[in-house]
């Protein structure tokens, strides 16, 4: 059964998302980026590949006509905006699934090849970072065949793929309503 998504955050995790899930055929149908600044260079690639690019946010989302085909929502924002994001989104649809890609963690930490079937029913998944979406699966396989007291990842990303979420200390991050 196909199941049609929305991704909010239309910065370089939301837009490279919406590439991905628009170049494969699959499960998921994405129907719409959301994102905040009308001239994004994420929404207007949304608008290029035929989407619905959405620039008021996921109150935007909510309000459009796709929204009701939405079954899965992609968050790639900010913590503090998924906290904003998941409450208007399961109060405006109840049986909604998210996937949250920021580190908010209001639902369970999820690394797919090591307990997707674990949370496969929970409403608001938390994807574990990269670094540890890398890294959890090595360890996983090594403690199920010997005692692993302790593991430690030090990494370093392409600084063109670090998006201001990465980038700005916590105290300079805006905070949603």
């Amino acid at each position: 059964m196909t199941q049609t998504a929305a991704i909010i955050g239309s910065g370089n995790i939301g837009t490279d998302l919406m590439f991905k899930l628009t170049k494969r055929d699959g499960n998921v149908k994405l129907a719409a980026l959301v994102g905040i600044d009308p001239n994004s260079d994420g929404l207007a690639k949304a608008r290029a590949l035929g989407l619905e690019a959405i620039h008021t946010g996921v109150d935007g989302l909510i309000d459009s006509p796709v929204f009701d085909d939405v079954t899965i929502v992609f968050d790639a924002t900010s913590a503090g905006a998924h906290h904003y994001n998941a409450e208007k989104l399961t109060a405006a649809k109840p049986g909604i699934r998210l996937i949250d890609l920021t580190p908010a963690a209001i639902g369970p930490y999820c690394v797919p090849v090591v307990n997707l079937e674990e949370h496969i029913d929970a409403q608001n998944l938390n994807m574990v970072t990269c670094g540890g979406q890398a890294t959890v699966p090595i360890v996983a396989a090594i403690s199920s065949v010997a005692k692993v007291h302790y593991a430690e990842i030090v990494a370093s990303i392409s600084s063109r793929s670090a998006g201001p979420g990465t980038r700005a200390p916590p105290s300079s991050v805006a905070r949603c309503p």
